[in-house]
C-alpha cells in the first residue's frame, strides 16, 4: 500500500495585533537627495556650454566680415588714388664746375706710374768702388717665383704661399764692398687684388727676423720699415766669408723690401738703416 505524500505545513496564523486594526500604509521608497542634483547638472552644463559656443562663433564671424570689410575698403580706397611715380633710375646730368681740370701728376710723383714701370729702374744702383757678385750672373736683374721661393727653407711650401699672395715679379740687385760684406736688395711686387701681400710678406719677414737676441730698430720715413742686426755669426756659417748677418724690411704700396747684408765682422746698424732709407726714397 502506497503512501500518501506529506502535504506542506500551512502558513502560521498572523498574529493579531492588541489594538484595533487599520490598514497597512505603504511606506514611500527612500528619496536619494543627490539624484535630482546630479540629473539636473548635465541638463544645466549642456546648456550653458551651447551658449558660450554660440557666442564664439558669433564673435569670430563678427571679426572676419570686419577683416573682409576693411580690406575691400582700403584696395577701393587705393584704386581710386592716382599712382605714385617713381624716382628717376638714371642719376641727373652733374654740371661741371668752372675753371680748368687738375692737370696730371708728372711720372716722379706718381707712384703707380713709378711701380708700373720697370721695377730694376727702382733699385739703388751699384757704388763706385763696389764689385759684381757672381751669385747675379743670368738673372738679368729679375728672380722669377720659383728663384724667390728657394731662398726659404721650405722652397715647395713657400711657392705655394707665393701664388695664394698674388706674386707678380721680382727685381734684385747686389754688390761686394772690399771683401768687408756684400749687399743684397730684393722688391718683391703683388698684385693686391684680394689679398695684400706686400703687407703680409712684410710683417712675416719682420716676425722671423725677430726671433732670438738681435738689435733692432726703425727706418726713418718707413712707419713700419724695421732694421735687425744680429751679433753673433748665424749658425753653421762660421767658417764663411761673411759669417755676421743683418736685414731690413719695409714695404710701400704694392712692393715690399728686403735687404740683406752679410759682414767679415758685426754689422753696423748705421749702415744698413742708410741703405734701406734711400731704397725706401725711390720708391
Amino acid at each position: 500500500m502506497e503512501e500518501e505524500p506529506a502535504r506542506p505545513a500551512a502558513p502560521a496564523a498572523p498574529t493579531t495585533p492588541e489594538g484595533p486594526q487599520t490598514a497597512a500604509v505603504p511606506e514611500p521608497p527612500p528619496v536619494d537627495e543627490a539624484a535630482p542634483d546630479d540629473e539636473a547638472a548635465p541638463d544645466e552644463g549642456a546648456g550653458r556650454s551651447r551658449q558660450r559656443g554660440r557666442t564664439t562663433l558669433l564673435i569670430a564671424a563678427a571679426a572676419v566680415l570686419g577683416l573682409v570689410a576693411g580690406t575691400c575698403t582700403g584696395v577701393l580706397v587705393q584704386a581710386d588714388r592716382e599712382p605714385t611715380k617713381l624716382p628717376p633710375l638714371s642719376q641727373a646730368a652733374l654740371t661741371r664746375d668752372e675753371g680748368a681740370a687738375p692737370k696730371p701728376l708728372p711720372a716722379d710723383q706718381d707712384r703707380q706710374v713709378r711701380t708700373e714701370g720697370d721695377l730694376r729702374d727702382l733699385l739703388l744702383k751699384k757704388p763706385r768702388g763696389a764689385e759684381e757678385v757672381d751669385w747675379l750672373e743670368g738673372s738679368d736683374g729679375w728672380m722669377d717665383l720659383a728663384g724667390y721661393a728657394g731662398t726659404f727653407g721650405d722652397p715647395q711650401h713657400e711657392f705655394e704661399h707665393l701664388l695664394h699672395a698674388e706674386f707678380r715679379r721680382a727685381a734684385i740687385t747686389g754688390w761686394e764692398v772690399d771683401g768687408a760684406y756684400s749687399v743684397e736688395i730684393r722688391l718683391i711686387q703683388y698684385r693686391q687684388e684680394e689679398v695684400l701681400g706686400a703687407g703680409g710678406a712684410n710683417a712675416s719677414g719682420q716676425y722671423y727676423a725677430g726671433e732670438g737676441g738681435v738689435d733692432d730698430g726703425g727706418i726713418p720715413g718707413t712707419g713700419d720699415g724695421r732694421v735687425y742686426v744680429y751679433g753673433r755669426p748665424v749658425p753653421g756659417l762660421e767658417a764663411a766669408t761673411f759669417p755676421y748677418q743683418a736685414e731690413a724690411h719695409a714695404r710701400r704700396g704694392d712692393i715690399a723690401m728686403e735687404i740683406w747684408v752679410s759682414g767679415a765682422k758685426r754689422v753696423e746698424k748705421k749702415m744698413i738703416t742708410s741703405l734701406a732709407e734711400r731704397q725706401m726714397e725711390r720708391l
